[in-house]
């Protein structure tokens, strides 16, 4: 190789390996560069890290949404709110059964016979709610009114006669409490009462004219069931469900400053157990009376099992203090005493898609004088629902009550006008009831139909809708005076022996 040819294969060498060199030190420093800018991108991920955190802490709590489910149910806030409501309208053919009857010997007066109506009856709406407050413990709380379909709002011709407003905001079951799973609910308000709710399923006629409270928990046969209400002022406590057994208990205070429990419960509008009489005196709106079945402390508990087609269940319900005055004629005779009750119920599903209730209930007055004791008796009651389809059932029902071992002699009158006198009488009283229902696609919404008939015995005054249904079928006659209460008040006796029926049809809508 030539030396010209040698020098140019060096500089060509020499000018290569520089380009390298060059190339070398200008992929360095790139490399440098980005590793300088990926780490100043995690310096900022982590700051941003830090402030979603912090934003995360401070920021107001999720706002509201429907959770998932047929029922109106909110999420808020960490708890849950949920909206609910039964609409229940009839329209009715009833009557009192009174047509031809005689007050001292003249034919009693008014519109007595059939009569049709449109009734709203045990309607309701509510708003109820749950928070966590704890480790398996909950606040809960429950705001649910009456709400009048059919009639307007105020005090009315309804069960009980009273002045409390059922259609006032929270006039049913209110309360607010402290739930766990494990350990049951105590909850302070007003409520149905356990011995009210543990047989409540045995019935089919619940709210129409043939519901069992005609007769069931109904201690002397008033338009009302002393025995199967709810109580105000009250605290209770609800089980849970342990190896099929649940169990509730409940003390209501009487909050009376009458030593016979003769005026309002201090905070209430009505005499204890409904039916104020007398109205109201003039030292500042307190009650004149409470003299026809108000009473003190009140004590309720029910144990129910439940496994299966089959549920058993019993129940005890303790009234002091009862204020019977207004049933006297000689003073001391009927008085102040306690009244108790007590009740056993089975229920059976049986495979042919039939279902057997049957329940029966003492009653019992610590009375004073026994010939003069309407409240002490036995009652039974028998219920059948027959499955027809998915959406189809037909109901029977029939309520018992014997004799009581006396009666009040204070007028009450029988339908040829003879009166009533102390001791033992045919006093008793037959329900039956008959039923169709039918429930639609929705599952909501139902139409039924009702048959009811309540034969009294000779010296018996029981009454249709003592349960709740709107508009009751009483033992009174329409212009009063003769059998009931003119406009100015002046009341005559009521009368026994009637024969009460009730035709009903109605619509119901749940939500």
């Amino acid at each position: 190789m030539t030396f010209q040819k040698r020098s140019l294969v060096i500089a060509c060498s020499l000018a290569l390996a520089c380009m390298a060199t060059a190339h070398a030190d200008q992929v360095s420093d790139m490399q440098a560069k980005m590793d300088a800018l990926q780490k100043q991108m995690q310096e900022l991920q982590a700051q941003m890290g830090t402030m979603a955190k912090k934003q995360e802490q401070v920021a107001p709590a999720p706002g509201i949404s429907m959770k998932p489910g047929n029922d109106l149910t909110f999420q808020v806030g960490g708890g849950e709110v949920t909206l609910y409501g039964h609409a229940d309208v009839s329209v009715d053919v009833q009557t009192n059964g009174m047509s031809g009857f005689l007050h001292n010997g003249l034919p009693v007066t008014g519109n007595n016979g059939w009569m049709s109506d449109v009734s709203s009856n045990l309607s309701f709406f509510g708003i109820r709610g749950n928070r966590p407050v704890g480790k398996d413990l909950k606040g809960v709380f429950q705001l649910e009114t009456e709400v009048a379909y059919s009639s307007t709002p105020g005090t009315s011709d309804q069960s009980p006669d009273g002045t409390a407003l059922k259609t006032g905001l929270g006039s049913r079951n209110t309360f607010v409490g402290l739930e766990s799973a494990n350990y049951g609910a105590v909850k302070l308000g007003k409520t149905d009462t356990p011995y009210k709710t543990s047989t409540g399923r045995l019935d089919p006629f619940a709210s129409t004219p043939g519901d069992y409270n005609a007769i069931i928990g109904n201690s002397g046969g008033d338009n009302r069931a002393e025995f199967d209400m709810r109580l105000p002022h009250s605290i209770w406590y609800e089980s849970p469900k342990l190896g099929g057994f649940t169990f509730k208990g409940l003390v209501s205070p009487g909050q009376n400053r009458s030593t016979g429990n003769g005026l309002y419960a201090q905070g209430e509008p009505d005499c204890t157990g409904g039916n104020s009489t007398g109205g109201l005196n003039s030292n500042g709106g307190a009650p004149a009376s409470c003299v026809d079945g108000a009473f003190g402390n009140a004590y309720s508990a029910s144990l129910a099992y439940e496994a299966g087609p089959l549920y058993v269940t019993g129940a005890y319900e303790l009234h002091k203090d009862v204020n019977r005055i207004g049933d006297e004629t000689v003073a001391g005779t009927i008085g102040i005493r306690d009244e108790s009750a007590f009740k056993l119920g089975v229920q059976y599903a049986l495979p042919t898609k039939t279902t057997v209730s049957f329940m029966i209930e003492r009653l019992k007055r610590d009375a004073i004088t026994a010939a003069l004791d309407e409240r002490t008796h036995t009652a039974t009651w028998l219920a059948l629902t027959q499955k027809l389809t998915a959406f189809d059932e037909v109901n029977f029902g029939w309520a018992h009550a014997l004799a009581t071992p006396g009666q009040p002699d204070q007028g009450v009158e029988d339908k040829y006008g003879n009166m009533s006198s102390p001791g033992a009488s045919a006093n008793g009283a037959n329900l039956f009831s008959i039923g169709y229902k039918h429930r639609f696609l929705d599952n909501r919404t139902t139409t039924y139909v009702t048959f009811s008939r309540l034969n009294n015995d000779y010296w018996a005054h029981y009454s249709l809708g003592a349960g709740g249904h709107g508009l009751p079928t009483r033992n009174y006659v329409g212009d009063k005076y003769i059998g009931g209460c003119q406009d100015n008040g002046v009341c005559g006796p009521p009368f026994s022996g009637n024969t009460a029926q009730a035709l009903s049809v109605g619509l119901t809508y749940d939500f």
